[in-house]
């Protein structure tokens, strides 16, 4: 896929997970709520990945993007919305992922007596300013 057709199709499924995240929110869906929120965090960072190359599979995009950083890869105008996407991409990236999709199997937790209203507020907004950040990228 073309870079910036890959970045704008990241950046629809970003907007698309988390608008069921909100519905997720108001239907009391806390762990589907958190799991589309990390999706949406996970692709707005992949948005931004795929303006300067390939999206790798993964969903660890929070090093990936940091190795972009590191690399000089990203221009010194957008270092600081990158790395805002960069902490939030770890605040809620690979292991929320593991989490809201297999629970804590070691201690036989489901994914579903894992997560509270107060896990999913804070997830849903650490989604909705990935969103935000990942579109002023992209209007730039």
């Amino acid at each position: 896929m073309e870079s910036t057709r890959d970045a704008d199709y990241r950046l629809r499924l970003a907007r698309g997970f988390l608008a069921e995240a909100d519905e997720d929110l108001r239907l009391s869906r806390w762990r589907s709520c958190v799991d589309n929120s990390q999706l949406a965090v996970e692709n707005s960072a992949k948005s931004v990945i795929a303006r300067f190359g390939p999206v790798p599979r993964s969903h660890d995009v929070a090093a990936i993007l940091a190795e972009h950083v590191g690399r000089g890869v990203i221009p010194q105008a957008l270092r600081t919305p990158v790395d805002h996407l960069v902490d939030l991409s770890r605040q809620l990236g690979y292991e929320e992922h593991i989490r809201s999709d297999y629970g804590e199997e070691a201690r036989g937790i489901t994914p579903w007596d894992l997560f509270q209203e107060a896990d999913t507020l804070r997830a849903i907004e650490i989604a909705r300013r990935a969103v935000s950040v990942a579109e002023d990228i992209a209007s730039r």
